[in-house]
């Protein structure tokens, strides 16, 4: 299946993720709403992990591997935090675009740290998404 399958499938999900989580910080400290999202998260892997036979021996992990894991474990977890607690205090329809600055900061990231081209589209594509989402939290 082609990657950008996945990657609509993710923007999908992460709208919804945007719309129930601001529905379900409206009764809940937002770190308490994190930890039962990744709660959820967990029980849904590892049973995806389970149905599909996908269990590896942890002798088989590679340490830059499992580092580089946790390092995003570690970032998912904050940003998570952070995202629930504006999702609290903010509208969800502002919220969300200043989190998809998300976006260019993967640009930027990509470029310094894995080597990946910038070119004139990707560069333009990154303005318009920083302009899209200032202009829509305004």
């Amino acid at each position: 299946m082609d990657w950008r399958i996945f990657a609509l499938g993710s923007a999908v999900f992460a709208a919804l993720t945007a719309v129930f989580g601001k529905i379900g910080v409206s009764e809940i400290n937002s770190n308490l709403a994190t930890l039962i999202r990744t709660f959820v998260i967990l029980l849904v892997t590892a049973a995806l992990i389970t149905y599909r036979s996908e269990w590896q021996r942890p002798e088989v992990w590679s340490g830059k591997s499992v580092l580089f894991l946790v390092l995003s474990g570690i970032a998912t977890g904050l940003s998570w935090l952070c995202y629930y607690r504006a999702l609290q205090l903010g509208p969800a329809s502002k919220v969300a675009p200043i989190d998809k600055l998300s976006v260019v900061f993967v640009m930027i990231f990509a470029l310094l740290f894995l080597g990946e081209s910038l070119t004139w589209k990707t560069a333009l594509g990154a303005l318009f998404i920083s302009a899209g989402a200032v202009f829509m939290a305004i």
